[in-house]
């Protein structure tokens, strides 16, 4: 059987959001980027302003954030359910562009009030009941603009671990906070998979995206393990740091870029469509591809049945 043909754009790793939007008028576009008040989710939300949207800054720590021109800040904790509903509830009209970019990294095991795993939690499932609390608003955006998208912000981390349905919270098993956040981003990248399957009639496409390795906060609460094995993986060459504004370019080019238009379930690697790999592939053999349990249909499935049980939705 031959390969499908992997989706191509004139950018590189060394490209940056502004790169991407050079001639883009994103006027009458509304858009909501998650964790916007620092790093990548700031300069995603930056620059998709600055080409014209009309960008909601959805953040946990308001204080933090910095509303500029054509952008307003707005109070969003993905780890607790009700501020996710009330966000939905608060929001009025048309949804274009959903950035799904707000994550964290726990240095030991953590849980919300429901007994969830918190990178789990946050990274994915509060993502998940956002982008469904939100489909009624992203189905006129996409009447209004002949479709609207959602970035789900991945991470080359996926590699390290697929979903494990048995024990999704580290119940059973020995905390690992890796292992969590790897779970979490392979979580991300199948929710574009089935969100795209249940809502591409609706106009609604969600892509999966790898920002790479950008120096943020994110790491603040890495263990001594993470930061050793980050150490390694830059030593040996399998990936050289990035900027914050290359860093956002993956991510900006999911959102706007015309290859990527109507089309989704992909996972985006410096600013292309990334190769897939066996599951038991190496990472630092592959520290471009994305790994089938990224993007197994059946898995995907699995995961949206079990996120709508846990969330309500």
């Amino acid at each position: 059987m031959t390969a499908p043909q992997l989706i191509t754009t004139p950018f590189t790793a060394a490209s940056t959001a502004d790169d991407v939007l050079v001639g883009v008028d994103l006027d009458g576009v509304r858009a909501i980027v998650t964790g916007a008040s620092s790093g990548i989710g700031a300069e995603t939300a930056r620059a998709l302003a600055a080409a014209g949207a009309e960008v909601t800054l959805a953040v946990r720590n308001t204080a933090a954030a910095t509303a500029g021109p054509r952008s307003r800040v707005a109070r969003l904790d993905l780890a607790d359910q009700e501020s996710v509903r009330r966000f939905a509830q608060k929001w009025v009209g048309p949804l274009h562009l959903l950035v799904n970019n707000a994550g964290i990294v726990t240095g030991g095991p953590a849980y919300t009030a429901q007994g969830w795993e918190l990178q789990f939690a946050t990274n994915h499932l509060g993502h998940f009941a956002l982008a469904a609390s939100l489909h009624a608003a992203l189905a006129r955006g996409a009447a209004d603009r002949g479709e609207a998208r959602i970035v789900s912000v991945s991470s080359t981390a996926h590699m390290r671990a697929g979903v494990d349905f048995a024990d999704l919270h580290f119940t059973r098993r020995a905390y690992n906070p890796q292992t969590a956040y790897a779970q979490s981003k392979t979580a991300n990248s199948l929710f574009a998979v089935e969100a795209t399957r249940r809502w591409a009639a609706d106009g609604i496409f969600a892509n999966a995206v790898n920002p790479g390795g950008v120096a943020t906060g994110l790491q603040r609460n890495f263990t001594s393990a993470q930061k050793e094995s980050l150490a390694a993986a830059e030593a040996a060459g399998i990936f050289t740091y990035k900027t914050v504004e290359q860093g956002a370019a993956t991510s900006v080019v999911a959102a706007v870029a015309p290859q990527f238009a109507h089309t989704g379930g992909h996972y985006l690697d410096d600013a292309q469509e990334a190769y897939r790999v066996p599951d038991d592939a190496e990472l630092a053999d592959h520290p471009h591809g994305v790994k089938q349990w990224a993007l197994d249909p059946a898995t995907a499935q699995r995961l949206w049945t079990v996120s709508a049980a846990l969330t309500g939705d």
